[in-house]
């Protein structure tokens, strides 16, 4: 069977034999994990949510209920389509129990110790050819298929949250990881009907570190007195198009939580300034303000709250989005520059990964690379921060008059 042919026909592909890759095993029954087991019990997958937690395992059941009692009323499934999703899925306390699983995905907590131990552990159970897959959004895939006896087997598979409707999965290949592992992998999520971006083994992957200047740049705005909250979000949504503000954002994902990643990826680069993360939002995540979830954020939730008013100023919402948008392009260019992902898979994983509303390097086209160059050029010779630093690969670029696509 082609690929071509699988990724018309993503069930047949699935059912065949060839494929070997139906029954799956996921661990961590929160809400990520919840989420894949539903893709791939939805693509027709023979699944099993592993959980040490009972508790757990009865709320996933629940939450997996009203979610697809939800989509019948919403006309995307019918009741028997609902029926097939849940036979599909079984919930299981004990880890032996995943032994039959041609692929696991673990989606626990982001600690390499407490991942690297449950890997060892369910590989003494699995079959030799069952893929071993992590989930993790910022952790060394390598360091993961350390702990394996066999670490070939090992891969990055990184869903986003919600995974049931964001398109996009980071595959990511740790260097241990084996050419037939890494292949199938992409088949097997690809007929899940999902977008597939490889990205290289670094700190954050794609989404994860090209997204960072979309925060950390905003913070930096507001930190030197440029603009509040409620003007920057404004800024980037009513030039940029994007569907929500960088603090709006923050809010709906925690402060604590973006902050972790943010401060992982810093280290995980040796502290590398463009990563450096801001004291604004440590302080708000160590004061409890951690946005939606916490009810206080850069926003009050409050039921009476009054919403801030932006300032709707022309050039100075010009401002804010140009400086935003040109580090994030500038992220982007490294990021090819490195080699971590093509330039396909760079802007695939930021339209369909986080809903921006152009690929990055689609856009710095648009723009025009000798903006991006002079642009950054300019914040350079304001601050003298190795922050500001152009990608060579821009540089480059503008002296050849290349473009990226």
């Amino acid at each position: 069977m082609s690929s071509k042919d699988m990724s018309e026909n993503p069930q047949s592909a699935i059912n065949n034999p060839q494929s070997k890759i139906n029954r799956v095993g996921v661990i961590g029954s929160g809400t990520m994990g919840s989420g894949i087991a539903q893709v791939a019990a939805t693509a027709g997958c023979q699944v099993k949510l592993y959980d040490t937690n009972q508790a757990a395992l009865d709320k996933a059941k629940a939450a997996l209920e009203k979610i697809l009692a939800r989509l019948i009323v919403k006309g995307r499934i019918d009741s028997e389509e609902k029926t097939r999703i849940q036979s599909n899925i079984s919930y299981v306390n004990n880890l032996k129990a995943l032994s039959d699983s041609n692929l696991t995905i673990e989606a626990i907590i982001e600690n390499l110790d407490i991942k690297q131990k449950v890997f060892s552990e369910l590989e003494s159970y699995v079959v030799d050819d069952c893929i071993i897959a992590s989930n993790t959004s910022s952790l060394s895939i390598a360091s993961i298929a350390a702990s394996l006896e066999k670490p070939e087997r090992c891969i990055g598979i990184h869903f986003f949250n919600p995974a049931p409707l964001m398109k996009l999965v980071e595959v990511i290949p740790a260097i241990q990881t084996s050419k037939e592992v890494l292949e199938k992998s992409v088949e097997i999520i690809s007929n899940w009907k999902k977008v597939v971006a490889v990205a290289k083994d670094t700190p954050g992957f794609i989404v994860n570190r090209v997204a960072r200047p979309f925060y950390g740049e905003s913070l930096r705005i507001y930190e030197e007195g440029i603009a509040d909250f409620a003007t920057i979000d404004w800024s980037l949504k009513t030039l940029g198009g994007f569907r929500m503000g960088p603090f709006e954002l923050m809010d709906f994902i925690g402060n604590d939580v973006n902050y972790t990643v943010t401060e992982t990826v810093f280290t995980a680069f040796y502290f590398d300034p463009r990563y450096k993360p801001a004291f604004t939002q440590k302080r708000f995540s160590e004061a409890g303000y951690l946005g939606r979830k916490s009810g206080k954020g850069y926003y009050d939730y409050s039921e009476n709250a009054v919403k801030p008013v932006p300032k709707e100023d022309a050039i100075l919402a010009q401002q804010i989005f140009d400086r935003v948008l040109v580090m994030l392009i500038n992220e982007a260019a490294d990021a090819l520059f490195l080699n971590v992902a093509t330039a396909e898979d760079i802007d695939n994983a930021m339209t369909k990964g986080v809903n921006y509303p152009k690929g990055l390097l689609a856009w710095a086209d648009e723009k025009g690379i000798d903006w991006c160059v002079s642009k950054l050029d300019e914040l350079y010779n304001e601050y003298h921060e190795d922050r500001y630093r152009c990608s060579p690969l821009l540089r480059k670029m503008n002296k050849e008059n290349k473009m990226f696509f």
